[in-house]
């Protein structure tokens, strides 16, 4: 090909990468990031305890509300990421980790890790949780594939029936077990026992969404199907191991260092695609900052609500991520 012709046909893929870099960095995101900064300041101040007056603030500050503020961060980001991944890979917008039973594989994993391992360490139960949670998305993948009537509606149902046996098993395992207690404390989606030493294996998913961002395109493309992802040289089951994997450790981490956080992975995909589009590259940034927004927010809400008692945040994502489900069911039977 001659070299005119050559700088002809890379032109337009040259102009379609100004454009998405141009709907990546706005000033409307520079808004978002500001107004989530704002929200996170005022979760470092808020509490019962004064870190102003009491003699040891400081030493406080440092070793619980810093602490809390960054687990914040990493775990709405990573649950609101994990959503907009499995609802490009099932083609779904009611599908996240909630609706797929994937928190609930990872709780199972958590209970078998402490069960083999009593003194378990973080890291060998975040092991356990995210080996068990690849598995179970695996399992509903496997699901979707045998079932020839794929509506909208039908996956999550059989996401929520999945769930619920792995979470019955779990009830049984960890009643046989003593270990019921527990396990209801691990599912509570607080983050009042975040301290130092405690989170920071959190931080491992902000290596997971550096990597979603790097396969984004290639997401997204699987995102069309398998037969459009072939023909333009993607392979389509590589990605669906390698988002389930990502989707997988974000999960199995967030539910070892916080607990379950419902709908949160429904919820903001959803809204960002309302407005965005469908392109994953585009949106990440969105998905996790509105993410980190909400989460903030909810957990504002429990440390003032009924204070000085706090209120888990996954009762108040529970509330608002049921009622934003329904409200997506309604519209999705309307237009069907």
């Amino acid at each position: 090909m001659p070299p005119a012709a050559s700088k002809i046909s890379q032109r337009p893929d040259n102009d379609a990468l100004r454009r998405s870099n141009s709907r990546l960095w706005s000033w409307k995101l520079g808004v978002a990031i500001l107004v989530v900064a704002a929200l996170l300041v005022l979760s470092l101040f808020t509490g019962e305890y004064s870190i102003f007056s009491a003699p040891d603030g400081a030493q406080m500050f440092s070793l619980t509300r810093i602490p809390r503020t960054i687990a914040l961060v990493l775990a709405g980001a990573a649950m609101a990421m994990s959503g907009l991944v499995m609802q490009l890979l099932t083609q779904n917008r009611f599908v996240e980790p909630t609706t797929t039973g994937t928190t609930e594989w990872a709780g199972l994993g958590l209970l078998f890790t402490m069960f083999i391992i009593p003194s378990a360490t973080v890291l060998e139960r975040m092991i356990g949780a995210v080996l068990f949670a690849f598995v179970g998305t695996m399992v509903f993948f496997l699901f979707l594939r045998r079932v020839t009537l794929k509506s909208s509606l039908i996956v999550p149902i059989i996401g929520i029936m999945l769930g619920a046996v792995v979470g019955a098993v779990s009830s049984f395992f960890a009643l046989q077990t003593d270990m019921l207690q527990q396990l209801g404390i691990w599912f509570a989606g607080t983050f009042t026992d975040i301290v130092a030493g405690q989170y920071e294996v959190l931080w491992i998913v902000a290596i997971v969404v550096v990597i979603v961002f790097f396969y984004a395109d290639r997401l997204t493309v699987a995102g069309l199907g398998e037969e459009v992802a072939t023909n333009v040289g993607v392979n389509y089951n590589r990605i669906i191991l390698v988002g389930t994997a990502l989707v997988a450790v974000a999960t199995g981490v967030v539910t070892v260092a916080v607990g379950s956080l419902p709908f949160l992975g429904l919820i903001v995909p959803n809204v960002v695609s309302m407005f965005r589009g469908d392109d994953l590259r585009t949106n990440l940034p969105w998905v996790c900052l509105l993410g980190i927004g909400i989460v903030a927010v909810c957990d504002l809400i429990g440390r003032t609500i009924i204070a000085p008692f706090e209120m888990p945040v996954s009762v108040i994502l529970g509330i608002v991520g049921a009622v934003v489900f329904v409200v997506l069911i309604v519209r999705q039977t309307s237009r069907d």
